[in-house]
């Protein structure tokens, strides 16, 4: 055994300690298992006016990077459209899937400090879940965001953030974010 503690980040902690218990008391769970948890939150890039500058793709990619903390993985095209000057194998994206406390430490910084910095900002929309207990939800900019150096950008990149969580039902996940600090218009 060492003598270094863990770091856990503050939403899991308060996961850990209030939010299962409130949920278990809301929704009736007879089992701890039950109550849902967050599983996964997928940050995604679409690159489309970049297809033509390697730059811009480079920039946006290293955006993501320090945004996230992890190295995303470049989406790529399958087919060519002529259309749209588009070859396959031409990168048009980037993504990330952000697990365990990397999830937690984004959330936190997403719910405290980018959302509030949005522009006009009057909350999320309560209804972007897919009927699974997931929510989608966009921003505009990136620049929202305090790891990305204003001066630095060439362009600002929209993006977005998919929380997945392991509720079977809407209602449960939004409680669940509601609890994690989501803030939903009424």
């Amino acid at each position: 055994m060492s003598d270094v503690a863990t770091y856990e980040p503050r939403l899991q902690t308060l996961y850990r300690e209030e939010i299962r218990a409130k949920m278990k008391n809301e929704f009736k769970y007879s089992n701890e298992m039950q109550v849902p948890k967050l599983d996964k939150v997928v940050i995604n890039m679409g690159l489309g006016a970049a297809v033509s500058d390697s730059k811009k793709v480079k920039s946006a990619v290293a955006a993501l990077q320090a945004i996230s903390g992890q190295k995303p993985v470049e989406t790529k095209a399958r087919k060519s459209i002529a259309g749209f000057k588009l070859r396959e194998d031409m990168t048009i994206g980037a993504k990330v899937t952000l697990r365990r406390a990397h999830m937690y430490e984004f959330l936190d910084r997403l719910t405290t400090i980018a959302l509030p910095r949005v522009k006009d900002f009057r909350g999320l929309n309560g209804r972007s879940f897919d009927g699974r207990g997931n929510y989608a939800m966009g921003l505009k900019e990136h620049l929202v965001f305090p790891e990305i150096n204003y001066d630095e950008v060439d362009q600002p990149w929209g993006m977005d953030i998919i929380v997945c969580t392991t509720a079977p039902t809407n209602e449960e996940a939004k409680a669940l974010l509601k609890e994690f600090g989501f803030p939903f218009r009424n």
